[in-house]
């Protein structure tokens, strides 16, 4: 059963990057892209923000914030393209629709995709250790078997 941690992140993430159709919000510092969340859960006022840094090398960081400016989760991620020719490809046929999965498969934690998904001749993997409150991940791209993709994440409670 998830917490509502967890079901917050889970529509967070719905409703921002992994959502084609979502615009990004006002850059938070120079150079940066940002998304924006907000939900109501249990009486709870939760909010989100993602902000990265480049295209196909790209950094960022996710945090959560409940009933306050105090943030409670965070993730920081670092992720590498390695054939740029199918940067924006791979993201609008396997990355972006692989993180809409997100929460369906209870073998890894709701930070991002399913452990496995298929789409148009890409497979995207995803692997956790951890928990939501501590954990590391690592997220792969093939495209015909060739690795053309990888982050590696990690985050969880912030006290």
């Amino acid at each position: 059963m998830n917490t509502d941690l967890e079901i917050f992140l889970i529509n967070a993430k719905k409703e921002t990057y992994a959502n084609s159709n979502i615009e990004k919000v006002t850059s938070s510092r120079l150079g940066s892209n940002d998304y924006h969340y907000e939900e109501v859960i249990n009486g709870k006022k939760y909010a989100y923000h993602d902000t990265y840094f480049g295209g196909t090398k790209f950094m960022g960081e996710e945090v959560v914030y409940c009933d306050s400016n105090k943030p409670i989760w965070g993730m920081n991620y670092y992720g590498v393209t390695f054939d740029e020719s199918l940067g924006e490809e791979a993201m609008d046929n396997a990355l972006r629709p692989a993180l809409m999965q997100v929460g369906e498969d209870k073998n890894v934690i709701s930070t991002r995709g399913p452990s496995k998904f298929e789409n148009n001749g890409y497979t995207y993997f995803f692997k956790t250790t951890g928990s939501i409150e501590k954990f590391d991940g690592i997220e792969q791209i093939y495209k015909d078997d060739i690795l053309i993709y990888e982050l590696h994440c990690s985050g969880g409670i912030i006290k």
